[in-house]
């Protein structure tokens, strides 16, 4: 039986992240510009939060003018993970808490990675095609 891959073989690594103090406005065309859903918050190199589309759609349901940052609408605290955590670990936390993402840190809390739920689908998508590929032959 083969041993399940760690997380850090699907994620991105070195993910673009913004500090809290930066504009909502500059995170939005951050995130456009480079074709993102998920932006991790550090301040001084600590994660401290992430922000997602879903915030910034949350927010433009209020009225968002230019002071509004990103530390007013992100989410705090995200789920974070070791890069060596097996990844249906992360997976299974994810589906049952509804992340969007999980951000990866090395054990002194640096920001190596980003594994999101289109991630997921990627990785479901190659295991279900190798699986039944083979099955096939």
């Amino acid at each position: 039986m083969k041993q399940i891959p760690m997380i850090e073989k699907y994620m991105t690594p070195m993910p673009h992240t913004v500090g809290p103090g930066i504009s909502l406005k500059t995170a939005i065309q951050m995130m456009r510009d480079h074709h993102i859903r998920h932006l991790p918050v550090l301040n001084a190199g600590k994660l401290i939060g992430v922000i997602t589309d879903r915030d910034i759609k949350l927010a433009s349901a209020f009225q968002v003018n230019e002071d509004v940052l990103v530390d007013d609408v992100m989410t705090p605290e995200p789920y974070s993970t070791a890069p060596q955590t097996p990844i249906d670990q992360v997976v299974f936390e994810m589906a049952e808490h509804k992340y969007g993402c999980a951000v990866i840190q090395q054990e002194n809390g640096k920001v190596v990675g980003i594994f999101t739920a289109n991630d997921g689908l990627r990785v479901l998508g190659e295991i279900l095609h190798t699986r039944y590929k083979a099955a096939q032959h």
